[in-house]
C-alpha cells in the first residue's frame, strides 16, 4: 500500500472468481503477416471467433488498483486479464465477510471503491474479501448476449421443453395403463 501525492492510495486487492457459467475468450487466430499489414485493415484479417470454457474453480487474481478505482473498473480489469470478451455487465463484484461463523455476501454497486473498503476493513481477509460472480439480479439483461449465445439459449430451452413434455406423456401413459388394468380386473356387475 502506498500513498500518492494526490491523497489516493495504491495497493493490491485479491479477488476470488466464483463463476458457474462458461466465459468467452477470443479463439486463437493466425497473426497477420506483413502482406496483410500492407493491404490495410479489413482485408486478409481472420474472422473474430469466440471459444467458451469454464474458469478454474475458485481461481484467485490480485489486482493493483487505486483507492478511487470503482467496482465496475475492477470487473473490467479482471476480464481483460483473463482475456474474457463477455459483456462486463454479466458480472458483479461482491464483498464477502465472515462474522460469527456466518458468511455474508453483498453485491457492490458499480461506484463503490474496493481498495477503500479493504483499507477500512483492516488486514483480515475474514473481515472482508472480494468475489467475482455472475450478475444474477433476477432480471436477465438480454442485450449483454451475442446472437449465437441467444440462439444457444433457445436450443437449450427447446430441448428442456421437449424432455418435460416427454416425461408428462410417459407419466400419463403409465396412469392410463394402470387404470385400464384395474378396469379389466374388476368384474362388471
Amino acid at each position: 500500500m502506498s500513498l500518492n501525492k494526490d491523497g489516493s492510495y495504491t495497493g493490491f486487492i485479491k479477488v476470488q472468481l466464483k463463476l458457474v457459467r462458461p466465459v468467452s475468450v477470443p479463439s486463437s487466430k493466425k497473426p497477420p503477416s506483413l502482406q496483410d499489414a500492407r493491404r490495410g485493415p479489413g482485408r486478409g484479417t481472420a474472422v473474430r471467433r469466440r471459444t467458451s470454457f469454464y474458469m478454474p474453480k475458485d481461481a484467485v487474481k490480485h489486482l493493483h488498483v487505486l483507492s478511487r478505482t470503482r467496482a465496475r473498473e475492477v470487473i473490467e480489469a479482471l476480464l481483460r486479464k483473463f482475456l474474457v470478451v463477455d459483456d462486463p455487465r454479466k458480472f458483479a463484484l461482491f464483498e464477502r465477510a465472515e462474522r460469527h461463523g456466518q458468511v455474508y455476501l453483498r453485491k457492490l454497486s458499480d461506484d463503490e471503491q474496493p481498495l477503500r473498503l479493504r483499507l477500512l476493513a483492516g488486514p483480515s481477509e475474514k473481515a472482508l474479501s472480494f468475489v467475482l460472480k455472475e450478475n444474477d439480479s433476477g432480471e436477465v439483461n438480454w442485450d449483454a448476449f451475442s446472437m449465437p449465445e441467444l440462439h444457444n439459449f433457445l436450443r437449450i430451452l427447446q430441448r428442456e421443453e421437449e424432455e418435460h413434455l416427454r416425461q408428462i406423456l410417459q407419466k400419463y401413459s403409465y396412469c392410463r395403463q394402470k387404470i385400464q388394468e384395474a378396469l379389466h380386473a374388476c368384474p362388471l356387475g
